[in-house]
């Protein structure tokens, strides 16, 4: 069986992917975005969303979602990953980590934005309806949490690999 992987969560525009790729740099393991993995084997998650709709879209992240987890090493989840309750009750096996930010801060970050949730007149507006409406997902499963709104990303990610080195020796 593969070690229990360090599975990144929270809200879009939160940082998990480009955090998750300098974490598992830093821990000398793999790293797997299960958003990739919809893009790699379905296409763009914009032309997803478009033709096929959230629900069939869902679907396809469960999917990748498993294969991330049975990968190991570390695993960054698309936000809504965490709606589905078997992709909940998988991580739960795996060492979670929440990674939040502040609305001030996700305006910057969702600039010129294609995510298909966040369409229309106000995206941050939809950011924080969305992402008020997963935090108690998000919470209920997380082991730790890091705020990404401000300081040095190798600086959050370093205490996020102390804390997951705390936790193996």
């Amino acid at each position: 069986m593969t070690a229990p992987a360090i599975v990144l969560i929270g809200p879009m525009g939160a940082g998990k992917s480009s955090i998750g790729k300098k974490l598992a740099r830093v821990l000398g393991t793999t790293f797997t975005d299960s958003d990739a993995l919809v893009v790699r084997d379905h296409g763009p998650i914009e032309r997803l969303f478009a033709e096929h709709g959230e629900e069939r879209f869902r679907e396809l992240e469960r999917l990748a979602v498993a294969e991330a987890l049975a990968r190991g090493g570390v695993v960054a989840l698309g936000g809504g990953a965490v709606l589905h309750p078997d992709t909940r009750s998988d991580v739960a096996s795996h060492r979670v980590v929440l990674l939040t930010v502040s609305e001030q801060t996700i305006a910057s970050r969702l600039a010129g934005t294609t995510r298909p949730l966040l369409q229309g007149e106000d995206p941050v507006k939809r950011w924080r309806e969305v992402a008020e409406g997963r935090r108690e997902l998000y919470e209920q499963l997380a082991d730790a949490r890091f705020d990404t709104s401000t300081g040095r990303i190798q600086d959050i990610v370093d205490a996020i690999a102390a804390w997951a080195q705390e936790g193996t020796s």
